[in-house]
Order: structure tokens, then C-alpha cells, then sequence
């Protein structure tokens, strides 16, 4: 296994979006496939696709979606197609809030539809401008990522312990990664002693893809509790801690998955510098501050309860005759005592199943933030395809 052997997270093929389905990883491998833009929007709000590179390019390829399926019905590429368009973009881009990357890479693909009505092209042109646009924003993606995970690799001499949080891998981008670029990259300079993996709750996006991607590329790592992070940076163990980023404000506040920002006060505690890794595309210079940045608080249910998913065979004819007549007409629904529930579903020639299990008590009040902001204070520096700068160095390098 190697880095180059990850499977990329989205691309198009017969006009249609296609990605890893990120909520059945690492126990099921199972592709998503879109043939309309309102389904992207349901894979990023459910976060089949994430990470905000990744969500980005699921944005624009939404655009392209809809240019290539139901603008098409446009005679003409007039006023009414322009506003039907621009209300597709608007959806996309406020699928979720907090990631940049998601409304900059639609915007992106608005501009060139604007610019293609103004010019008076025909639908079958504007698709295939879009298309040829997307492509480049997937591309651009993975150009940065490999780029910032050399400068991010020059950054450390000999063998490093890193500390790392959610997901900032592969999966998070179109391929490669950010704060797993970073890694990657010092592991193939034999930079790479250990690297410590937070879970991450309550999605554990840590435990399930950035466990499996470290597995994958051969990287030595192991998987911690985020409440652990202090007990093994207390005992000498970490020597860098390296993160992604959902948002990046011109003073250097940084928005990322929610517990980033008190790692990276037990980083500076422990004297362990602490760094973001992220292309240029999530930077906001139209944003002072992080006070500024939404913060997308998520359904509760991910606080109150596990999600599960797997497959299995039926053992006898009896037991598969029964399952058959139950999948007949789709997934079968079965709700449970205690609310718990579960979906039953044909998968190839077995079936597959996806369950929800409540483990809090019932009527229990959650608070459930998707992301914190950092203080630019806390922050060492930022890997960027560009070098690694500091807050200071933000609003001029990235204008």
C-alpha cells in the first residue's frame, strides 16, 4: 500500500458526480453516485463528501451537474436560464456554512456561467465550459495539496512525532490531502517516526478515515481518545501537531473541526508548535476576524447516539427468501423500542444494513458544534502552496 494508492473521493464520469460515501467508510467501500445537484447537496449536508477542499469541488461539480442535465432544457441560455443558475448556485453554496472552499469554488463556476450568458452561448457550450471548469478546480486542488505537503515537510529535520485532528487527508480534498499531505509527504523523506490520530467526536472522523487512510499509505500511527491528547504530549510524545482548516480569517483565526482549538492550547502548554495546513482557496481576507465566521451547530443525534453500517450474508434459503420478500420494494425501515432504528437493504448478493443506536438518556438536551475557531496566537504558522507564512505575512501573501 502507498499514499498513491488512496482512492480519489470524487470525480465526474457519465454525467454524473461520483464519491466515496464518506459515512459508510472504513468497513464499507461504497460509491455515491449523483445524477442531480439537489443529490449533491444531500451528500455534503450528510457528509458523504467533506473536508472543505473536497466539498468545494463537490460544489462546483454540482453546477456542472445541473448545466449538463436539467439546463439543458433551456432552449436558450437567456435571462430565465441565468436565473435558474444562479439559484442552483445559491443552493450549493449554502449547503454548509462554515467551509469557505464550498460558496469560492461555486462562485467560481458562477462567474464563468454569468460571463457565458453574456456572451449569448448556447446550453451544450456553458456545459462544457463548466465541466472543463470543475475539472480544473479538482486539479488545482491536488496541485496545491502536493505542493504544501513539500514546503510542510521541509519544516522538520529527522524522525517527528505529529499529533494530527479530524481529517485533513485525501478524503478531505480531492486527493492527496492538506494536514495528511504534510505527512505524507515527510514519510517519504523518511521524516515520519509516529503519528498520533485524535478521534475526533462526535462524527470520529479521526478513528474512521484518517486511521484508515494512515493504514493505508503504510504510515506508523495510532489512534487516541481526543481527551488523551494531553497525557501523550505530557509525556514527550509529540513533537509537532499539524491540522487542517475549514476557514482562515486575514488576521489568521482559524475555523476547524470542533477541538482543534484546545489542542492547540495544550500544544503551546507543552511548548509543541502547532500548525495549520491549507491551500490558499481557504483563505477568507474578506473576513477580520473569527468572530465573523458562522459556526454550523449539527442534529444532535450525533451526541445522543452510534451509527452503524456493515453487510452480511443470509446462511440458509429460509433466512434469504425472508430478507428477499422484506428488500422487495427497497430498503426496509425498522424501527426499534427505545428509539433505535434500523434499514435493511439488497447489497450485491447479500444485504447491507445502517443503524442508529441511542446511548444517552432519553429527552437528553445536546449542544453540538461542528467546528472552533483558533487564535492566530496559537498558530506557528500556515502550510500553504505558496510556503509557509505567519499571520503576520496573510494579507499580502494571499490577495
Amino acid at each position: 500500500m502507498s499514499v498513491e494508492q488512496l482512492p480519489r473521493t470524487i470525480w465526474w464520469e457519465d454525467t454524473s458526480v461520483h464519491m466515496i460515501d464518506q459515512t459508510r467508510l472504513p468497513l464499507q467501500g461504497d460509491i455515491l453516485v449523483c445524477s442531480t445537484y439537489e443529490g449533491v447537496i444531500v451528500a455534503i449536508k450528510t457528509l458523504a463528501v467533506r473536508g472543505a477542499p473536497a466539498i468545494g469541488a463537490a460544489g462546483a461539480l454540482g453546477v456542472a451537474l445541473w448545466s449538463a442535465t436539467e439546463g439543458m432544457d433551456f432552449e436558450s441560455a437567456g435571462d430565465d436560464y441565468l436565473a435558474a443558475a444562479m439559484t442552483v448556485c445559491d443552493e450549493l453554496a449554502d449547503a454548509r456554512p462554515t467551509a469557505v472552499n464550498l460558496s469560492r469554488e461555486v462562485n467560481r463556476l458562477r462567474a464563468v456561467l454569468a460571463e457565458c450568458v453574456q456572451s449569448s452561448m448556447n446550453p451544450e457550450t456553458i456545459r462544457d465550459l463548466l465541466i472543463a471548469e470543475a475539472h480544473k478546480v479538482m486539479e488545482e486542488d491536488e496541485a496545491a495539496n502536493r505542493a504544501l505537503g513539500d514546503f510542510g515537510a521541509a519544516l522538520f529535520d529527522g524522525p517527528t512525532k505529529f499529533l494530527t485532528h479530524c481529517n485533513a487527508g485525501s478524503l478531505a480534498t480531492t486527493f492527496y490531502g492538506t494536514a495528511l499531505g504534510v505527512i505524507y509527504s515527510a514519510h517519504l523523506q523518511d521524516k515520519v517516526e509516529h503519528v498520533w490520530v485524535d478521534e475526533t467526536r462526535p462524527v470520529n472522523q479521526g478513528g474512521r478515515l484518517t486511521a484508515w487512510e494512515l493504514l493505508f499509505a503504510g504510515v506508523p500511527s495510532q489512534l487516541i481518545c481526543d481527551n488523551m491528547a494531553a497525557f501523550v504530549m505530557g509525556e514527550g510524545l509529540v513533537d509537532a501537531v499539524v491540522v487542517g482548516a475549514d476557514r482562515i480569517c486575514a488576521n489568521g483565526d482559524t475555523a476547524n473541526k470542533i477541538g482543534t482549538y484546545g489542542l492547540a492550547i495544550l500544544a503551546k502548554e507543552h511548548g509543541i508548535p502547532f500548525y495549520i495546513a491549507a491551500p490558499s482557496t481557504t483563505f477568507d481576507l474578506e473576513l477580520a476576524e473569527g468572530k465573523q465566521i458562522e459556526i454550523e451547530v449539527r442534529d444532535q443525534k450525533e451526541i445522543e447516539g452510534i451509527t452503524v453500517s456493515g453487510t452480511f450474508d443470509a446462511t440458509t434459503p429460509e433466512i434469504s427468501a425472508a430478507f428477499d420478500k422484506m428488500t422487495a420494494q427497497g430498503p426496509a425501515e425498522l424501527p426499534l423500542s427505545k428509539g433505535h432504528h434500523m434499514s435493511i437493504a439488497r447489497k450485491g448478493g447479500g444485504f447491507s444494513f445502517d443503524g442508529w443506536f441511542k446511548n444517552t438518556p432519553t429527552h437528553v438536551s445536546c449542544f453540538n458544534p461542528a467546528f472552533d475557531v483558533t487564535p492566530a496566537k496559537y498558530i506557528k504558522g500556515y502550510i500553504t502552496e505558496r510556503g509557509v507564512i505567519t499571520a503576520e505575512e496573510i494579507p499580502h501573501t494571499m490577495k
